[in-house]
């Protein structure tokens, strides 16, 4: 299906890759003859692109219908692109129509554009990495700007097999994205020996943690292979990539959240903190165990994250970001509450 995409306007605009994600958000519509698709004055987030059939658009005056045929140059461009809907939409013929997100497909497309212009700096020419990146929902939260500033600040950085890229108990200096091999990430037990707590591929990132907690790194990584990784200096981690996906709330916002049943309260300290007293409704899942318990958490509700301060609930919204969860963070923590939160 994406070849017939590519005639449509934006879409004949984009990359490849960026083509083959937007055909993966695309629904497919079978419609009728005389089902009306859209009405006049309508203001959603659908926009449609004719692939076979006439749709008539009307305008609600004495005017003749306006008939797009899936074969004409009018049909390159979406149906009644502007909203509210200035036509009513009917399928003349039985139709088939490719839906995308308005919202969606605006983001794809200006991230695309944003990237292209950062393609020819990064070795090899490779622009896959960067939409392989894009694919990761954190970084596809990260508006076009920031993603066109930090394509160019990534710096890339040829490692070898047995490399320790980070060591436990160094201070956090960058982050890191692998773009090729692999690398595991391991901690000193009790008997001081390493213990492997997970293994990275091409995609992932490391290193974040410290930088957001301003703690030694927690970690060891190791590469188990040559490779290279593209790393983030700490300030344009911060100012580029952190600060954008760090969403905070006040106890105000916070207690409407959750008397909707929208959200859920998650405190990320430690075992012993939590059972020495949290807040009403709380779960605990420390930070140390977030990567494993994540998981376990609904997807289909808000997340609001705290500790004492905001330190620990911010390193935890970004990982949870990157998994794809809809997180919020506690202003000022648990430190920064003048009364308990009203969730009822």
């Amino acid at each position: 299906m994406d070849a017939d995409y590519r005639r449509f306007v934006p879409l004949n605009g984009l990359s490849d890759e960026a083509l083959a994600q937007a055909a993966g958000q695309a629904r497919h519509i079978r419609l009728p003859r005389g089902r009306e698709l859209f009405h006049r004055g309508d203001s959603d987030d659908d926009r449609y692109y004719l692939l076979a059939g006439e749709m008539a658009l009307d305008s609600g005056d004495d005017s003749a219908p306006l008939v797009i045929r899936a074969d004409s140059e009018a049909a390159r461009h979406p149906l009644a692109r502007l909203k509210p809907r200035r036509y009513t939409g009917v399928a003349r013929s039985e139709c088939e129509l490719a839906a995308f997100s308005d919202r969606a497909l605006e983001r794809l497309v200006a991230q695309d554009q944003a990237t292209a212009y950062e393609v020819t700096e990064f070795e090899g020419d490779d622009p896959g990495w960067m939409f392989d990146l894009l694919r990761n929902p954190a970084f596809s939260r990260v508006p076009p700007a920031n993603l066109h500033i930090l394509f160019g600040r990534f710096q890339p950085m040829p490692v070898v097999a047995g490399q320790v890229v980070i060591r436990q108990g160094d201070a956090g200096d960058y982050y890191y994205l692998i773009r090729r091999g692999s690398a595991q990430v391991s901690r000193a037990g009790a008997s001081g020996r390493p213990v492997e707590l997970a293994r990275l591929e091409p995609g992932q990132g490391f290193g974040e943690e410290a930088l957001i907690s301003g703690d030694p790194r927690n970690a060891t990584v190791t590469m188990l292979g040559d490779g290279l990784l593209m790393r983030l200096a700490a300030g344009d981690f911060h100012a580029q990539l952190q600060e954008p996906l760090l969403h905070l709330v006040d106890a105000a916002e916070a207690s409407a959240l959750i008397r909707e049943r929208a959200a859920q309260l998650v405190d990320v300290r430690m075992e012993d903190e939590f059972r020495h007293g949290s807040l009403a409704g709380a779960i605990n899942i420390p930070l140390y165990l977030l990567r494993v318990k994540a998981n376990t958490l609904a997807r289909d509700r808000i997340h609001i994250l705290f500790s004492h301060g905001v330190r620990r609930g911010g390193t935890a919204a970004f990982l949870l970001a990157q998994r794809g969860f809809d997180v919020r963070v506690l202003r000022g923590g648990l430190a920064g509450l003048k009364k308990p939160l009203a969730t009822e």
